[in-house]
């Protein structure tokens, strides 16, 4: 599991553009990664749209957002077209980064129990160690805070 002051994992995923990001690749840069339930959802449509509409920013700051779910490469890359998000979106059908960053939990949606994403964001440092999370996130004015977090240069 991550820890802040501490290296991620070296994850790689498949994205919804058909390619693969590795961790790795972006070093020497910021990365934000946010984990997000479901696309095409309310919530989950809001924070994609709101790091899209900040995203020029983010790259003024040079940082790099990634979103993943446990969506599949199809939808994310209909979602990403329908919302026109300039960032990738990994697809994170095994849990792999799910569980390295551990956002999966027991989540209760109209009196059923299910595991599920809880909404996390983590902020990765240009050395790759982690430097800021954010855990069971409410998306209104969440893009702002991780962008602010970003020193600028």
């Amino acid at each position: 599991m991550v820890a802040i002051g501490k290296p991620v994992p070296k994850l790689k995923g498949a994205t919804g553009d058909g390619g693969t990001l590795a961790l790795a690749d972006l070093a020497g840069r910021w990365v934000v990664v946010y984990f997000y339930p479901k696309d095409n959802t309310p919530g989950c449509t809001r924070e994609a749209q709101d790091f899209r509409d900040l995203y020029p920013e983010f790259r003024k700051r040079k940082a790099e957002v990634v979103g993943v779910s446990r969506d599949s490469v199809k939808s994310h890359d209909g979602f990403a077209c329908k919302h026109e998000l300039p960032f990738p979106l990994v697809s994170d059908a095994d849990e792999t980064w799910c569980k390295a960053f551990d956002v999966i939990r027991e989540k209760v949606l109209y009196g059923k129990r299910h595991m599920g994403v809880v909404r996390s964001t983590f902020l990765i440092d240009p050395d790759g160690k982690l430097a800021r999370e954010w855990r069971n996130v409410k998306v209104p004015e969440h893009a702002q805070a991780v962008l602010d977090a970003i020193p600028r240069k």
